[in-house]
């Protein structure tokens, strides 16, 4: 499976071969987790490394291959360590000699392009140090911080500094899922079934999470599969303030929870938490305007065990072809691979909740999809609306009032 942690911060660390980037990453770590070496090259493909920098907090540093890289091989170095920049919140590029030039001002485009933060080091200072003017005009150019190293003092204290007033908030921040929607003392129910994709002995990371966000915001959690709902509801009068289900069996919660209990799905939960919500909102309604040839790509943002009766590959193209009585292609990309055809090539891209991965990276997966017009929308929301009840879906994240009229 992917394992970016959901909150965890991505620091990216690129520049040149040979600029002490994995010298850097021990520095800040601590300990020697990257391969040090005279010779340019030695890093490859980007390395993930999970550790705290001490007096910030836990991250994931990304060591990267050189800007510089040459040859076939090289040149394919390089485009994976600028694909990276999709996946983190924060990017530093490690410079020395006074010299920045083209190579630096291609990884600024690409920083700009997904609006990642950044800021500049000035490395082995020791050497040869920062010229003033130099670190004056580069500031003002890219309004970025520039920050002068020597790994020889071993002082990570202004880089730190620096993290920490640059990388964005949301970047560690830890939203709630539904804590605007709930109360003190509410009682939400889960509903949760148990069938050949749940994993052995455990819950699914939405459900996880979303028992986790209910207790924190001092509200009962009660989780119970879909057959128990109308005899829990029945023998126990208890009403709940929401409830939660899982959007496979939508129409099974649709009919069993009474119409003025708020109703929703653990994957539209996680789109409002960090999909493009407002994109979904306008996307997900363009399902009426299918036609027949349509190719649909679903992207999923993880890798697992494909089961007889995938929810991606098999349940939602099912759901959709019969909704709109027409046929339609359908790719399905796990992980955060490479799409295996142009993106304008599809009609509707589909996206799961991204519970294994960061806001930042979902966001930058579908980015291409809405720069160029196509739709996008999540699975929950997808299934909801080819079910017929996606406006009782989104009604506890848009106006439970505006809606009431849908499923009255």
């Amino acid at each position: 499976m992917q394992k970016g942690k959901t909150n965890t911060p991505h620091i990216g660390i690129y520049g040149r071969r040979n600029n002490g980037k994995s010298t850097l990453i021990n520095e800040l770590a601590g300990q020697e987790i990257a391969i040090v070496s005279d010779f340019a090259g030695t890093t490859t493909d980007p390395v993930k490394k999970s550790f705290e920098i001490t007096g910030f907090g836990p991250v994931v540093l990304i060591d990267t291959a050189g800007i510089d890289d040459t040859g076939e091989l090289g040149q394919k170095r390089v485009a994976k360590s600028k694909a990276s920049i999709k996946t983190i919140d924060l990017g530093l590029i490690i410079i020395t000699n006074n010299t920045f030039d083209t190579y630096e001002e291609d990884l600024i485009n690409a920083f700009q392009k997904t609006s990642t933060p950044f800021f500049i080091i000035h490395n082995k200072s020791d050497l040869v140090a920062l010229n003033p003017d130099f670190a004056q005009t580069l500031m003002q150019k890219y309004n970025c911080k520039v920050i002068e190293h020597s790994t020889v003092k071993n002082n990570t204290e202004p880089i730190i500094a620096t993290i920490k007033s640059t990388i964005p908030e949301s970047a560690f921040a830890t939203p709630s899922l539904v804590g605007d929607l709930i109360s003190y003392g509410d009682i939400v129910l889960l509903i949760t079934p148990i069938d050949i994709e749940a994993p052995e002995g455990r819950l699914i990371l939405p459900q996880v999470q979303a028992i986790r966000d209910i207790l924190d915001n001092d509200a009962i959690c009660i989780v119970l599969k879909e057959r128990e709902v109308d005899a829990f509801l029945r023998k126990t009068k208890i009403e709940p303030a929401l409830a939660i289900t899982d959007s496979q069996i939508f129409t099974k919660a649709d009919a069993s929870i009474p119409r003025h209990i708020p109703l929703t799905s653990f994957s539209i939960v996680l789109a409002r938490y960090k999909g493009d919500f407002d994109a979904y909102l306008n996307g997900t309604p363009r399902i009426d305007q299918l036609a027949d040839g349509d190719r649909i790509l679903l992207l999923e943002s993880c890798t697992h065990h494909v089961a007889c009766d995938d929810i991606g590959r098999v349940k939602i193209p099912r759901w959709i072809s019969a909704f709109t009585g027409k046929k339609h292609e359908y790719d399905v990309v796990s992980g955060l691979n490479e799409l295996p055809r142009p993106i304008t090539d599809y009609s509707l891209v589909i996206q799961c909740g991204g519970c294994m991965i960061t806001r930042k990276q979902l966001i930058n997966r579908i980015r291409p999809a809405i720069e160029a017009g196509i739709p996008v929308t999540n699975y929950g929301m997808a299934i909801a609306y080819v079910q017929g009840i996606y406006q009782r879906a989104i009604a506890p994240f848009t106006s439970f009032e505006e809606n009431a009229t849908d499923y009255l």
